[in-house]
C-alpha cells in the first residue's frame, strides 16, 4: 500500500481549479428534438427564422373595423356597420374591407386587409348581419401587429443557455423542431463500506442503510445531471478497482463516497495505485468532507467524497457541482453566492473554514438565514430538510450571533434573471 503520510489540505478554490484543469469544456454536440432537449445547454445562438406573430391578428373576440367609421360612437348614438364576414383563428379573409363594413373576427385570427382596428364583441349587440357598435376606438386598439413577439432574424437564445419550458416554447412557436445542444457530461456514482446495505434488506448487526447512493443520485436527477451508472462496491480494493475502470471507459467523471479517510477499510487509496492514477489532491481545508481526493484514471477525473452523508450531499455541491457545470458549459448547474443576516446563534468556533447548513429566505432589507433544529454533525440527515443553502464559515471565526452577516451559497438551480 503506497499511501501519502500527510493530506494535501488545499482549499476548497484550489481543489475546484484542479479538478477543472483535467477536464476541458464539452466540443461535442448533438442535434436533439424539442422533446428531448429540457435539461440540455443550447451549443449556438438561435435566431428567429420567422417574425411572431407572423401577421397581425386580434387578442379578442368582436370585430374587425375601421377605426374611423366608429370614432365617435356611443351606447346612446351606435354606429352600425354591414357585417361582410367572419374569419376565424387558422383562417384567413379573402377580401377587402371598406368604410361601412365589418368582419366577426375570434381570437388569434388574421386582421382583414383595410382594418385597423377591433372591437370587443361585448362592446356591440353581436349583429350578424349588421352590427352595432357601442363605443369608440383609434387605430391599433385591441391588434396584435406582426413580430410583436419577436422579428424574423432577432437573436432570441444565447449559446451555453440551458433550455427550459420557456426556451423550449419559444424554440416551437419559431417553427425549430430539434436545437444543437452540448453533449452532457456523463457521471458514475459509487458507494462504499461493506457496512452499508440496500433499503428493504432486513438490518442485521452493524449495518446501516446506504442512504448515500439514493441521495445523491436523486441530487443529480434534481439537477439534470446525466448518470450513466450507479451502484455499490465492496471494501475490497481489487473488486473496486475492476468496477472503477469498466466505469472510466463510459463516464467522463466518477464520484465515489467513502474510504478516502486514513482508516483499513479506507480502500480508495489502494484503488488508485491499482488503477495507476494520477492524485490531483487528497484533503481539503474545510467541514464537512476534508478528506476528500481527486485524481485521473486515464483521462476520467475520480472525485472521492465522505462517507458522511451530510459531508457527501455537502462536498458534492461544493465541489462536484462546479466541475460538471464546467465541464458540460452549463452556468444555470452554478451555485450562488450572496450576503444575508444570521438569524440563529451559530455556538462553535470555526478553527477551519466550516459549511454549515441554513434555510434562506428573502426579506427587507435583505435576505436572512435560519439554522435548523438539531444536530449539525456530518452524519446527521434529519437537519438537512427544507436546507437550501451552506453558510460558509470563514477559518478562524468565533462564535455567530444573531444579526451577523454572513456569507451564503444558495443551492437551488439558478438562472441570471
Amino acid at each position: 500500500m503506497n499511501r501519502k503520510k500527510h493530506k494535501d489540505n488545499i482549499s476548497l478554490e484550489e481543489a475546484v481549479d484542479l479538478l477543472r484543469s483535467v477536464c476541458a469544456p464539452r466540443k461535442e454536440t448533438l442535434q436533439v428534438s424539442l422533446a428531448e432537449a429540457c435539461g440540455a445547454v443550447l451549443a449556438e445562438d438561435i435566431y428567429a427564422p420567422i417574425s411572431q406573430p407572423p401577421f397581425d391578428r386580434a387578442p379578442v373576440d368582436g370585430y374587425a373595423v375601421l377605426s374611423e367609421d366608429i370614432c365617435r360612437a356611443s351606447r346612446s348614438a351606435p354606429v352600425s356597420l354591414e357585417v361582410i364576414g367572419q374569419v376565424n383563428a387558422g383562417d384567413a379573409f379573402r377580401g377587402h374591407v371598406s368604410s361601412g363594413q365589418a368582419v366577426r373576427i375570434m381570437t388569434g385570427a388574421p386582421i382583414p386587409p383595410g382594418c385597423d382596428a377591433c372591437v370587443r364583441q361585448e362592446d356591440t349587440d353581436y349583429g350578424e348581419d349588421r352590427v352595432q357598435i357601442y363605443v369608440p376606438c383609434q387605430a391599433g386598439d385591441n391588434y396584435c401587429r406582426a413580430g410583436e413577439d419577436f422579428v424574423q432574424g432577432q437573436k432570441l437564445l444565447t449559446a451555453g443557455t440551458r433550455l427550459g419550458a420557456t426556451e423550449i416554447a419559444l424554440l416551437a412557436q419559431m417553427g425549430l423542431e430539434s436545437v444543437p445542444v452540448f453533449k452532457k457530461p456523463a457521471v458514475a456514482l459509487f458507494t462504499t463500506g461493506d457496512e452499508l446495505i440496500a433499503p428493504g434488506t432486513p438490518l442485521t448487526p452493524g449495518k446501516i442503510y446506504n442512504s448515500n447512493l439514493f441521495g445523491l443520485r436523486a441530487r443529480m436527477q434534481e439537477l439534470g445531471i446525466k448518470l450513466v451508472q450507479a451502484g455499490h462496491l465492496p471494501d475490497e480494493p481489487e473488486s473496486a478497482a475492476k468496477s472503477i475502470a469498466q466505469a472510466a471507459l463510459l463516464a467522463d467523471m466518477i464520484v465515489t463516497t467513502g474510504g478516502v479517510s486514513v482508516g483499513k477499510k479506507d480502500i480508495m487509496h489502494d484503488v488508485l495505485d491499482i488503477l495507476g492514477a494520477r492524485q490531483l489532491f487528497w484533503g481539503i481545508a474545510m467541514k464537512p468532507g476534508m478528506p476528500a481526493l481527486a485524481a485521473v484514471i486515464g483521462n476520467t477525473p475520480l472525485i472521492g467524497l465522505s462517507g458522511n452523508p451530510f459531508g457527501a450531499l455537502a462536498t458534492f455541491e461544493l465541489l462536484v457541482r462546479p466541475v460538471l457545470a464546467w465541464m458540460g458549459r452549463d452556468d444555470a448547474l452554478c451555485t450562488r453566492r450572496i450576503a444575508a443576516v444570521l438569524d440563529h446563534p451559530f455556538p462553535k468556533e470555526s478553527r477551519c473554514r466550516r459549511f454549515v447548513r441554513a434555510h434562506y429566505s428573502d426579506g427587507c432589507p435583505g435576505g436572512r438565514v435560519t439554522l435548523p433544529e438539531g444536530s449539525h454533525s456530518s452524519g446527521i440527515l434529519t437537519s438537512m430538510r427544507h436546507c437550501n443553502c451552506l453558510i460558509d464559515i470563514p477559518a478562524g471565526s468565533p462564535p455567530l450571533t444573531p444579526g451577523t452577516l454572513v456569507d451564503v451559497i444558495l443551492l437551488q438551480k439558478y438562472t441570471e434573471p
